[in-house]
């Protein structure tokens, strides 16, 4: 599954916290997921994705992780990612492609009226220029929900012709409401966000292969977010280490409509007749295509 999301021209990245035992206390450690999903540009390759944990979030974990590998990176603004996008990186520098919703999520949480509504009477007005700004990105999604698909070429042409003139005049209209704005006013943080990296948010329109958000990865960090309150903390290095392995087996299959359970099941019971260069055989998007009697008996 690790050589398969490593050979992908496009990885969604993100992390999240998992506490891990250490003495008379939990350090917060953090897993990491790549997913590899070519969909939404019609790539025919089955989807994947991959967990490592680690106890802290330095930056030399995602290089380690990424270390021979080159694409386009959708992920946040996260600076630990940044060596990888240095021009004299080995193998050549990742691509940043920047995620749309994040960037989203500043100006929704100040334009959101239902919530403003809720709060009562003391809370803080809803900002004209979040709500213009979340309209103004809401139609880019409009537009990447129609062309979700498409080829590469195909994606790209449409956003040339469609978002590019879009974002283009999202850039200046942010330009020109920052400057009217104090620099205490809550509306300047995600414009600033935006703006200074627009770069990254912009990436999108010359390349079809990337996408406008990085919900891929944040769905698939979605089991360990809830698993939290569960199990409460991974009990050893090792242990964060085994979850992340069984996260990338069970993620995997269920991005390829495979049921772990019986996959799991299936696998354990065959994999130690198997020889080492039959082993693909067992993988999720294999093994829904090895014969229902044997999806049933699983």
């Amino acid at each position: 599954i690790a050589r398969h999301a490593m050979a992908a021209q496009r990885l969604h990245a993100d992390d999240t916290t998992v506490p891990i035992l250490a003495k008379g206390k939990t350090d917060m450690g953090r897993i990491w997921t790549y997913v590899r999903d070519d969909r939404p540009f019609g790539g025919a390759d089955p989807p994947a994705a991959l967990y490592f944990a680690s106890r802290d979030r330095r930056q030399e974990h995602p290089d380690v992780h990424l270390a021979t590998w080159s694409g386009i990176l959708q992920a946040d603004a996260y600076g630990g990612y940044n060596g990888l996008y240095d021009p004299a990186r080995p193998g050549g520098p990742v691509t940043s492609a920047l995620c749309w919703s994040h960037a989203r999520r500043g100006f929704f949480e100040l334009a959101d009226i239902a919530a403003s509504a809720r709060r009562g009477p003391g809370a803080a007005p809803v900002s004209p220029i979040a709500l213009e700004a979340v309209k103004r990105i809401d139609a880019l999604f409009a537009i990447e929900r129609e062309i979700n698909g498409l080829d590469a070429d195909e994606r790209r042409q449409v956003r040339q012709e469609r978002s590019r003139p879009i974002v283009d005049d999202l850039r200046a209209w942010l330009g020109e409401q920052r400057v009217k704005l104090s620099r205490s006013a809550t509306v300047a943080k995600p414009i600033d966000y935006m703006l200074r990296r627009w770069d990254g948010f912009a990436s999108f329109l010359d390349d079809g292969r990337a996408c406008l958000s990085n919900n891929a990865a944040e769905r698939a960090l979605r089991g360990f977010a809830l698993g939290r309150k569960a199990w409460l903390f991974a009990g050893s290095d090792r242990g964060a280490e085994r979850a992340a392995a069984m996260a990338t087996l069970i993620q995997t299959a269920k991005m390829n409509d495979v049921d772990p359970q019986a996959w799991l099941a299936d696998v354990l019971a065959r994999i130690a007749e198997m020889t080492q260069g039959r082993l693909d055989e067992l993988l999720p998007w294999n093994w829904r295509t090895d014969g229902a009697d044997r999806r049933r008996a699983a």
